[in-house]
Formats: C-alpha cells, sequence, structure tokens
C-alpha cells in the first residue's frame, strides 16, 4: 500500500482495544524516528516521554479529561515535552550546534522575550507531532493526538523538571467497536481547491 493510500486510511482512534499492544521492536523504531525530527536550526528543545507503566498510565489518566479512557486502553502514551528555561536551551544550542545557529536565535528568536521564546520552542515540538502520526499510519499503528490533557498535572506525574507537557499522542491498537473509524465515519476534509493553491 502506498503512502497515499496509508494516510486516506489512517483516523483518530477514539476507542482502543485494552489487549492490543505495540511490539517492542516497532516501539524502538519510532523512538529513533522522533529522535530524527526536524526542528527550526536543529535546536530540539524536546523529550518524548514513552509511558507503558499500569501505574504511571492511570495517573495520567485522570489528568487527561475525556481522554482517560484511550489512555487506559492504549498500548504506550507518549508525552512531547519542551524545555522550559530559555537559559536552558541557549545552553544547550551553545554545546551543540554550529556558531551561525546560534547567532540566528540570538538574533531573531531571543530578542522577542521569554513569552515568545517559549511559544517558539513549543512551535518545534508540533513539527514532531507531524511526523510521529505519518510514522505511526505507515507502520499501522492506530494513534490519538491530544491537546486535552492537564499540563500541569501531567509535569507533577513524569516529575522531568527541566521540561514542560505541551499534547501527549496515545498509541495501541483499535477496538473493532470503534464507530469514528472510516467504514463508519467517513473522512472528511474541505475540497481540495479551498486548501491548495497554486501560484
Amino acid at each position: 500500500m502506498s503512502f497515499l493510500e496509508k494516510m486516506k486510511s489512517r483516523y483518530t482512534v477514539k476507542k482502543y482495544n485494552p489487549q492490543g499492544t505495540i511490539g517492542e521492536e516497532q516501539i524502538q523504531q519510532l523512538k529513533e524516528i522522533l529522535h530524527l525530527s526536524p526542528s527550526s536550526i536543529n535546536s530540539q528543545p524536546w523529550n518524548f516521554v514513552f509511558v507503558s507503566d499500569p501505574e504511571t498510565k492511570i495517573q495520567l489518566a485522570e489528568a487527561s479529561y475525556f481522554n482517560k479512557e484511550k489512555v487506559l486502553d492504549g498500548s504506550h502514551l507518549i508525552v512531547f515535552q519542551a524545555l522550559k528555561n530559555p537559559e536552558d536551551f541557549e545552553k544547550q544550542i551553545e554545546e551543540n550546534l554550529p556558531e551561525g545557529s546560534v547567532t540566528y536565535y540570538k538574533t531573531f528568536v531571543k530578542p522577542k522575550g521569554e513569552a515568545e521564546i517559549r511559544s517558539w520552542l513549543k512551535h518545534q515540538v508540533y513539527l514532531s507531532l507531524g511526523v510521529l502520526l505519518s510514522a505511526c499510519a505507515d507502520m499501522g499503528i492506530d494513534s490519538t493526538p491530544m491537546e486535552g490533557i492537564e499540563t500541569e498535572k501531567y509535569d507533577a506525574i513524569l516529575k522531568n523538571e527541566k521540561y514542560e507537557s505541551v499534547f501527549a499522542v496515545v498509541i495501541g491498537v483499535k477496538s473493532e467497536e470503534d464507530k469514528n473509524q472510516p467504514v463508519h465515519n467517513p473522512k472528511r476534509r474541505l475540497e481540495r481547491q479551498h486548501v491548495i493553491l497554486e501560484i
């Protein structure tokens, strides 16, 4: 099946099979794919926390609003986090990136102030979301991206002090009872001419 056909068939899973698991080989592939994700100036201001421990999943499920059942029944929860402190980020890029990249950050991003810097860092994390969802589609892994989480509670549970949670993705095996499957709920998009332009 071509990648295009896989994207036509992927969808956001609303109900998972609690007995469904993703094998360790595929998990390792997803970790490496996220590790290779693109970011502006190769900044990589992120952590990706793979959660499969049942007790931790229970705690995170309680901080996931209407996504609680998905977190509990999915195979893994992947929490996407961004560096909190711009000073930590600046230290990281000074140690790891070429001078030109550091100069770009200090010239075009840093002068905008802390709120804008933190927003820019989170935007980089969102780039990796597209990579993960595409990889899951290609690998036949069901997924659910979620902004519907209580990020401060996630942070308290995960205790990853230099990072703040931005969003999460459940991965697993869909339930055959999931009514959001395209066979029950056909994929809807705006007409292509409304979103794809040529100049």
